[in-house]
């Protein structure tokens, strides 16, 4: 479960981070969910550079869409100012950081602002095998630029298996 501190850190970045999460959230409930999303603006307080635009993971979106019809209930009242964002409410901050996690889980892409201590945001792979026979690679493009990060978790490597974390024509780091 998210720590509610973890978003309290940048309680003078609140209402930007809410909007962000908010807006994100509302997007992929609805019928223009499944599509890249360019029109993005990205609050002052984002620390790193989020890959644009932002494209879900429809398995992920599918599989999480409950949850997040479910989180978007719990923050409706903040959505529509009836009740305003506050860095003194746990249970705002508590479904607020179960909406980012969720969101970042959908994009690949970590949503971090700041004066929290956590990835920059960019786009992140995470992936878990336990036994590795053919090839596995983390992150592949052409090009890829600004903060990005691969974690692979491999317990073991049969013979003639290949394990690549990141490969690029051109990785760079701003």
């Amino acid at each position: 479960m998210p720590d509610p501190a973890e978003i309290a850190v940048i309680s003078s970045a609140l209402p930007a981070v809410s909007t962000f999460v908010l807006q994100r959230l509302g997007r992929l409930l609805d019928s223009r969910g499944a599509k890249p999303e360019e029109d993005v603006i990205v609050p002052a307080g984002l620390v790193g550079e989020l890959q644009l635009p932002l494209q879900p993971d429809q398995d992920i979106l599918q599989a999480r869409r409950a949850e997040l019809e479910l989180l978007q209930e719990a923050l409706a009242e903040y959505v529509d100012d009836t009740v305003p964002a506050s860095s003194s409410d746990p249970r705002f901050l508590r479904n607020l950081a179960r909406a980012r996690g969720a969101l970042e889980d959908i994009y690949g892409q970590h949503l971090t602002f700041e004066g929290e201590d956590r990835p920059a945001s960019g786009p992140f792979v995470h992936q878990k095998v336990t036994t590795l026979s053919g090839e596995a690679t983390g992150m592949h493009s052409g090009e890829i630029t600004g903060n990005s990060r691969v974690v692979q978790d491999v317990e073991t490597v049969d013979v003639g298996g290949k394990l690549i974390g990141m490969k690029g024509r051109r990785i760079t780091k701003q």
